[in-house]
């Protein structure tokens, strides 16, 4: 059985009616300057402290700057570490090598001390001006 096609809403004689809006009454031009006023104020605060925030953020203490700079210091100083535990492994390899070897405790008299054994020789040799012609 074929249904009759479905009436709009307002159309139906047994449905309510439809729904409408209600009129606005306008604002009283006084009391809308004051409410402009206001929100700009608003507005103006929100915006100071936002600016405030971003600037503390930035330069205050803990601020972006300050981490930068911690971060560049905490660089320097790995390196120098760094530099200082090569150092320490080098001076540790060599007092090993002096405790150790009687070469490199020879070798040292004789760069730093000067020294030789018995019955070497020692040559000066010298530069000497050429004659002048």
């Amino acid at each position: 059985m074929p249904q009759p096609a479905e009436q709009p809403r307002s159309a139906r004689p047994d449905g309510p009616p439809p729904l409408r809006r209600r009129k606005t009454t306008p604002v009283a031009p006084a009391a809308s300057g004051f409410f402009r006023l206001r929100s700009r104020l608003i507005s103006y605060g929100l915006g100071f402290v936002t600016i405030v925030l971003v600037v503390d953020a930035l330069v205050g203490d803990k601020g972006l700057l300050d981490t930068l700079r911690a971060h560049r210091q905490h660089a320097e100083l790995s390196a120098a570490l760094a530099q200082k535990r090569q150092e320490n492994a080098r001076l540790r390899d060599e007092i090993r090598r002096l405790k150790e070897d009687p070469g490199a405790i020879e070798s040292v008299a004789r760069q730093e001390l000067g020294l030789m054994r018995e019955g070497e020789v020692l040559f000066i040799v010298r530069d000497t001006q050429s004659p002048a012609r």
